[in-house]
């Protein structure tokens, strides 16, 4: 086997490049999205809603300047292919450096304090969120999630009971967003984790908002549950920054994983209309 060599100044490189970019320009998908509902929404102040948030984005890429003013907790994803030797003593160190200079380069607002009891700013949105996957092939893949604050505190999980069917994952969904009402700053994009164990679930929920606006779970039974979710969400009326509307969602998407006989956890983690999310393989 032929073992590929990553150096560590690559993944700084690269994790600063990615948190820059991901706070100015907004994925392609999403964009789509947002131009697709503005022009199926019916009510006007929604479809204002959605035109100012296209504009701003225009002024954000042109200007080079963050699309929100929260840029978030920055969450790191690395999937290592198994032919790959990256070449550092400390990889999350490496990547911490990678946020610290993209938030300072960039000149990001610094988000991070030290603990909820220790609101002591670290001063350089270190340290961030890193999780590892190790898959097959000899690249790197780096995901990077800019996630404010505003719509991840209005994310929840519950543990449903195996006797509970999708009906129930339905409506606690729509009982989150109806909680969130304008809170998560509509229209949001939904991450759904269902199964796994308590933990497994949340983290779930997030991964899954690093999927492409519009890109359903590949398998047809849960493809099918994301479209009934985001049917009942948009039917609540909250609609685009809970000024009224049927654009309340632009997207669900849901993954599921093995669980207990006994266990059926469902979590939900909300992203705003700022979906800022980046990758990039080396």
């Amino acid at each position: 086997m032929n073992i590929r060599t990553v150096d560590e100044e690559t993944i700084v490189s690269e994790v600063r490049r990615l948190c820059i970019e991901s706070n100015i320009t907004l994925p392609t998908s999403h964009l789509c999205a947002l131009r697709r509902a503005k022009a199926s929404e019916p009510s006007a102040l929604g479809r204002e809603v959605i035109e100012q948030l296209l504009e701003n984005s225009k002024i954000a890429e042109a200007a080079r300047v963050p699309f929100c003013q929260d840029t978030g907790t920055a969450v790191v994803y690395l999937d290592i292919g198994s032919e790959v030797h990256i070449e550092t003593q400390d990889l999350t160190a490496a990547i911490n450096e990678g946020v610290r200079r993209g938030y300072e380069e960039g000149f990001l607002r610094k988000c991070i304090d030290r603990g909820p009891l220790q609101r002591e700013n670290t001063g350089d949105n270190t340290p961030a969120i890193v999780y590892y996957n190790h898959v097959p092939g000899d690249k790197v893949k780096i995901t990077v999630l800019v996630k404010g604050g505003g719509c991840d505190n209005m994310s929840a999980l519950t543990m449903l009971t195996p006797a509970e069917d999708e009906k129930d994952v339905i409506q606690f969904v729509v009982d989150v967003i109806e909680k969130a009402g304008p809170s998560a700053s509509p229209p949001v994009t939904i991450g759904v984790g269902i199964g796994g164990t308590f933990e497994y679930a949340a983290y779930m929920s997030k991964r899954a908002l690093t999927r492409e606006t519009g890109e359903s779970n590949p398998e047809p039974y849960l493809a099918e549950l994301e479209q009934k979710i985001l049917d009942a969400v948009n039917s609540t009326g909250i609609g685009p920054a809970g000024y009224g509307g049927v654009t309340t969602a632009l997207a669900v998407n849901l993954e599921s994983w093995p669980t207990h006989d006994s266990s059926f956890p469902v979590a939900v983690n909300l992203d705003c209309h700022s979906h800022r999310h980046m990758n990039v393989e080396i």
